[in-house]
């Protein structure tokens, strides 16, 4: 076996499959965008059927492209936009609903109604998060709730319920496999995470039967094998994270206190805590970052809704840009007398913040503001963003202190203005891979290391390179005075102060 490995990494906007050789380089891309359905204010959804088709033409298209046969794939990995749900028919593998999306707001007063009965300190305690319609769990019992006879159904065990990587799986073996792995596991709301396994109280709580649920493994195990019908040949699935752990793992984050950020749709930042399960004081997430050999590590992580899609934004609605990556020399054309910070929150906001009601807000305009003026204030607004997150971390975690490098990744990476002003900002080293890709990287590595083609975790975090550092260059007194600004814009825009 040559050690290709083929990793699926499926998105919030598109799916994409890469081949990797035994040298842990790409050798082949397919990628294919999918619908975006708004059917309500607030409300985000996607058809299971053409994620499913998306799969398998970017599978198809990455082998192609990387002159290789599903034979000569010793593993598949999996990567998946987390807390996203879908709920199909046992007998037949048809969906009942459309996939209800993790930035879905629609059950923002089900989670009040559940914060009123005093129960989200339980619920934090079980599983790490925070009552929000962010997490699978309140996505679920709305779906049981909606869908007529579903709840009824799925008592009777001719429901199931998945996560993305649990459908693809799935659908993947014809059937044979209804499976997820921990980390998956621990963004439903209805996971213990210290003891790993499915809650009976929490799901009694949102009346959602145990029969629905798939089997929990670790990261790296036997997931089943793919139809040899689909490409060819039949490949073993070998691993499986959701996307921010499969960035954790992508970037070699395996020590207690190395840190990561992502950059996509939202931007997630992860900080490794080891065998600390660290109960935050400050609003941030308790989740499991990884499952190897039956340990568990830990981490702390702050969610933001929106990052890469604050410059969707730009393009798609307000069309002042045609292409992402004019973003980041507008925002240098910006008129630095100009404080312009726009908050987006578009679908609310995340930690530490955790405010489902906000709608996204611009302070500071003039009539002298433009469009660079905008796009130097939604690239900003990530930069403030992860500064949010990173003070909220050092305040929970004892050993995360002043020496923070922050390993980052993801589409909004490419930029260098971008990510020098988050540097700036953070007062904090950046250090860009050479690997962008780290999310199906991580997969990639969770399966050919467990097919024994690939290094072992010691070795991986060696091979770990970085193309670029970006050091902080702005004084402290301007950096103070942003950040004041920024917080003051927050301040205005949170529906509760």
């Amino acid at each position: 076996m040559a050690g290709y490995v083929l990793a699926i990494d499926q998105g919030t906007t598109s799916t994409r499959a890469i081949v990797f050789d035994g040298e842990m380089k790409i050798a082949g891309i397919g990628q294919k965008e999918f619908t975006q359905i708004f059917p309500k204010s607030g409300w985000v959804e996607h058809d299971p059927e053409e994620i499913w088709e998306t799969v398998l033409w970017a599978v198809r298209q990455a082998l192609k492209e990387a002159r290789v046969e599903a034979r000569d794939i010793a593993a598949l990995g999996i990567t998946n936009q987390r807390e996203t749900v879908v709920v199909w028919e046992r007998e037949t593998g048809r969906p009942i609903h459309n996939a209800i999306v993790w930035q879905d707001r629609r059950t923002a007063s089900y989670c009040e109604k559940l914060k009123r009965q005093d129960l989200e300190k339980f619920f934090t305690r079980r599983t790490g998060l925070l009552l929000d319609p962010y997490f699978s769990g309140t996505k679920l019992s709305w779906m049981l709730a909606n869908v007529k006879g579903a709840r009824a159904r799925a008592a009777k065990g001719e429901l199931c319920f998945g996560t993305i990587d649990t459908f693809l799986i799935w659908r993947l073996t014809g059937g044979r496999s209804f499976v997820t792995d921990a980390t998956n596991a621990s963004r439903t709301l209805i996971y213990n995470i210290a003891e790993n396994r499915w809650d009976e109280d929490l799901l009694e709580i949102l009346r959602i039967p145990a029969a629905m649920l798939p089997e929990v493994k670790d990261c790296a195990a036997d997931f089943g094998i793919t139809d040899e019908s689909l490409f060819g040949a039949a490949i073993p699935i070998l691993g499986v994270a959701g996307d921010q752990q499969a960035a954790t793992i992508g970037q070699a984050c395996f020590e207690p206190g190395m840190l990561k950020s992502t950059y996509g749709t939202g931007c997630f930042a992860v900080l490794n805590t080891g065998a600390d399960l660290v109960r935050s004081k400050n609003r941030l997430l308790t989740t499991i970052a990884y499952r190897l050999d039956g340990e568990t590590t830990y981490a702390l992580e702050g969610s933001i809704f929106i990052a890469g899609a604050t410059v969707q934004w730009l393009r798609d609605g307000l069309g002042i840009i045609e292409r992402a990556s004019e973003t980041g020399d507008l925002a240098e054309d910006a008129d630095p007398l100009q404080d312009i910070y726009l908050v987006p929150a578009f679908t609310g906001l995340g930690a530490p913040y955790w405010d489902a009601e906000a709608r996204g807000a611009i302070f500071g305009l003039t009539r002298a503001t433009g469009p660079a003026e905008l796009a130097r204030a939604a690239l900003e607004a990530v930069c403030y963003q992860t500064r949010d997150l990173l003070d909220a971390m050092q305040k929970d975690w004892r050993n995360s202190g002043g020496d923070t490098v922050l390993r980052v990744d993801g589409g909004m990476v490419a930029s260098d203005w971008t990510m020098q002003r988050l540097a700036d900002l953070l007062d904090a080293p950046v250090d860009r891979p050479t690997i962008l890709e780290t999310t199906a990287l991580g997969a990639a590595w969770l399966a050919g290391s467990r097919a024994g083609v690939w290094p072992d975790r010691k070795a991986f975090a060696k091979s770990w390179a970085r193309e670029r550092r970006f050091e902080p260059k702005m004084d402290e007194k301007a950096r103070s005075a942003k950040i004041r600004g920024w917080k003051d814009a927050v301040r205005r825009t949170l529906t509760a102060v």
